[in-house]
């Protein structure tokens, strides 16, 4: 995981990188690959956020939360900027499709990592209730094996 400062300049450079492709390209179609770094680094912003949220950062939680918090408020108001963009090229179901997949990829993505969740679960209950079979068999022997050797000392001094 990168850190606040990493996170931060991460979206200012593709912020920069964005407003500055798009000063020259003739289509929105063309700031595709740029748009895609500056969308990544704002998902590592959020992911950032959320560690300082949980108190995994060292240092002022409180002062790197809101420089994140602000930089990601300065991604949505540039975020909007880009919409008009394509609302300005006459694109606006370009954007309306881009945002459902969006969505949708999201949707597929926390489906996914709730079946892996689940699959894990699924396989610390299996390991734990093997070993609680055999643990239970192990005792079982035990006992049986010292029940058998007072049963043969019990035999032998009968004899």
């Amino acid at each position: 995981m990168i850190d606040p400062i990493t996170a931060l300049s991460a979206i200012s450079s593709a912020v920069a990188l964005v407003k500055k492709v798009s000063k020259t390209v003739d289509d929105v179609a063309s700031l595709g690959p740029v748009l895609s770094k500056y969308f990544d680094a704002k998902e590592q912003a959020i992911k950032v956020v959320e560690k300082s949220k949980k108190g995994e950062f060292k240092g002022s939680a409180l002062g790197k939360a809101l420089e994140l918090e602000m930089a990601l408020e300065q991604a949505r108001e540039f975020e909007e900027s880009v919409k008009m963009l394509f609302f300005q090229s006459n694109k606006m179901d370009v954007w309306m499709r881009i945002t459902a997949r969006a969505k949708q990829m999201e949707a597929d993505a926390a489906k996914a990592e709730g079946r892996r969740k689940a699959e894990a679960k699924r396989k610390k209950e299996e390991i734990e209730e093997a070993l609680l079979i055999i643990s239970a068999v192990l005792v079982t022997l035990v006992l049986l094996g010292v029940t058998f050797y007072f049963v043969f000392e019990a035999l032998q001094k009968q004899h």
